[in-house]
């Protein structure tokens, strides 16, 4: 993807030329207000801004665009007001800012004078807002708006905080392209092989376990779900180590290349989107590359499951019994609930590494979408960790809920043959039993969290603030943030 070259300016809004130059505005107790930083657009109208927004009936209302042209009063030929809603916070300017990047498609320069309320998030909603994926379209486009200037201070502080936003959207944007790339481009091999690459041009130590590897050390969980598929399964092991680390941090992420439900076969309609249920590896990977560039004070390890889920005459079935990495037994009762069984894998052998914090992430379950929806993500695992990553989450702009793990769900997992079995035999509380399942696999004394990705991973319908349709990168922004505390604060 190209993206938008971002610099920080403190020139004449007046007088400097650009293409366009966007401004916020708000829903005031009083009425539309502007936003801080377009004072100076204001004042060239002579105050008369607002009732030409008020003409054009802009509201102020969060995602609102509205065009004025200035018909020479400024050096640039349109404003771009774009709605913040009532308040004035970070994330509704990320979200303005992607507003306006998307408008601003095929131009060379806008400025951006939203950067006077919160730099970084100006900086990663226009980057955000700015991305698209059309590698395999014939027409690419007009593509995004070459570059924004952020109107704000050159400040040491602003400085570090466009920094950090680039690298913090570049890597959204390397979870999106890999959501974005379909299955049959983005198997487990080529999954494994893309991740290598980029990991080792981040400086970061790279281990890939191929299917010989896999039996070799019993990864029964992994073995299992991928044994259907002509394509075989992959681990993959990406390790950092940051000067003077506070603290081990272990990542999982789930990487299901393509879900088919297996044996247990989905319904077509909607399978198309079953390209998105490696997001959780995706999201990992990215992180890693992150960290690498921030260069967190912390020890992470990322241990990444990756395989294809597809019914064949070799598919793993219902009723057949996995051993684990570790050595407990699964009972399968549905081949659709996969994800869990190649966590599981993963989660033990992330265990071995002797994590403080173990954070994983998975499109997990459809129970998740159903209690949650599509834009709020299900954060279960240790009380006090749970809460932190969901409210962190939150605070970056990817809503997520704290659950629970309620004990009286867990006898439900009960198998007659196994240790335990996938599924339980009801519809109740799906999110909660795949969080259950999963805490039987963490180490004792790992603060964990298990964040489920269903709906927020991936995006059907038309684009919002900064996100696009497809691949949104959730929880990319998350991890970083817990990351970030985690190095500050223990």
């Amino acid at each position: 993807m190209t993206a938008p070259k971002l610099a920080l300016t403190e020139g004449d809004l007046s007088t400097t030329a650009a293409d366009a130059v966007v401004v916020g505005t708000l829903q005031g107790a009083d009425g539309l207000e502007l936003a801080p930083g377009a004072e100076a657009v204001a004042a060239a109208f002579d105050g008369a801004l607002l009732d030409v927004l008020g003409t054009l009936r802009a509201s102020g209302k969060a995602d609102e665009l509205v065009k004025v042209p200035t018909f020479g009063k400024i050096a640039a030929p349109l404003v771009l007001a774009v709605g913040l809603g009532k308040t004035a916070g970070e994330e509704q300017v990320r979200r303005a800012s992607g507003v306006a990047a998307r408008a601003l498609g095929g131009k060379k320069r806008a400025i951006n004078t939203l950067a006077a309320l919160h730099v970084g998030a100006a900086a990663e909603g226009t980057l955000l807002g700015a991305y698209s994926f059309t590698e395999y379209k014939s027409d690419k486009g007009e593509g995004p708006v070459a570059k924004v200037d952020l109107h704000a201070a050159g400040s040491k502080e602003n400085k570090a905080a466009l920094k950090a936003a680039v690298a913090i959207a570049e890597s959204v944007a390397i979870a999106r392209d890999f959501i974005n790339t379909p299955p049959n481009d983005l198997y487990p091999a080529s999954f494994a092989a893309r991740a290598e690459k980029l990991a080792t041009a981040a400086g970061l130590d790279v281990e890939v376990l191929d299917e010989k590897a896999l039996k070799k050390q019993g990864f029964g969980g992994i073995l299992g779900v991928g044994v259907g598929s002509t394509r075989q399964p992959r681990l993959v092991r990406i390790s950092y180590k940051g000067t003077k680390a506070v603290k081990k941090v272990a990542l999982v992420g789930k990487g299901i290349t393509f879900d088919t439900g297996g044996i247990s076969i989905k319904p077509a309609a909607g399978m198309d989107e079953m390209t998105s249920d490696m997001s959780g590896a995706a999201a990992i990977v990215a992180t890693m590359v992150l960290a690498a560039k921030l260069k967190y004070p912390l020890e992470i390890i990322a241990t990444i499951p990756m395989a294809e889920n597809m019914p064949s005459g070799d598919a793993y079935r219902p009723g057949d019994v996995l051993t684990m990495y570790g050595g407990k037994t699964v009972e399968v009762l549905n081949t659709d609930a996969e994800g869990r069984l190649i966590l599981s894998d993963a989660i033990v052998r992330a265990c071995e590494d002797g994590p403080d914090y173990l954070i994983e992430t998975a499109t997990l379950t459809g129970a998740q979408v159903v209690a949650l929806g599509k834009r709020t993500s299900g954060v279960m695992g240790s009380d006090e960790f749970r809460d932190r990553v969901a409210a962190i989450g939150t605070a970056v702009g990817e809503s997520a809920w704290p659950m629970p793990l309620p004990e009286e769900l867990r006898a439900d997992l009960d198998s007659r043959l196994a240790d335990l079995a996938n599924v339980t035999g009801h519809r109740w509380g799906g999110m909660l039993a795949a969080g259950l399942f999963l805490r039987e696999f963490v180490a004792e004394g790992v603060q964990w969290a298990h964040i489920d990705i269903a709906g927020p991973a991936f995006h059907t319908g038309g684009p919002y603030g900064y996100t696009s349709k497809g691949g949104t990168g959730v929880p990319v922004r998350t991890i970083a943030a817990v990351l970030a505390d985690i190095a500050a604060n223990g």
